[in-house]
């Protein structure tokens, strides 16, 4: 059973954006989409650590604003023929709040 945390009205987020939110342990990075779907990832690119959460989303995807890589935003998967994943987290909303799975209990 997931503990919820409201982290942010989903006004608070940009469509085609993101916030980040940090914990003790790691950043991440919460993308709204055109369609007002959010996701939730690590900060981090699987390919050399580039923030994410400054890259352009398109669909349900990120690219990286370092190399280019484009990161499924459902799965944290590089779309081929990059290889490589980021860490997703659980993420809803409900009454236009954004709720994040308790990343705190969760291994960065």
């Amino acid at each position: 059973m997931n503990d919820w945390i409201d982290i942010a009205a989903l006004s608070d987020i940009p469509r085609l954006g993101a916030r980040v939110v940090k914990t003790a342990t790691v950043e991440i990075a919460v993308f709204r989409t055109a369609q007002d779907t959010v996701f939730a990832l690590k900060d981090v690119c699987p390919h050399r650590g580039g923030p994410l959460s400054q890259g352009i989303v398109h669909g349900n995807t990120v690219t990286c604003p370092l190399h280019n890589w484009k990161i499924d935003l459902a799965s944290g998967e590089a779309n081929a023929p990059d290889e490589g994943c980021t860490r997703t987290y659980p993420i809803k909303v409900e009454n236009g709040r954004v709720y994040l799975g308790d990343a705190r209990r969760q291994a960065a």
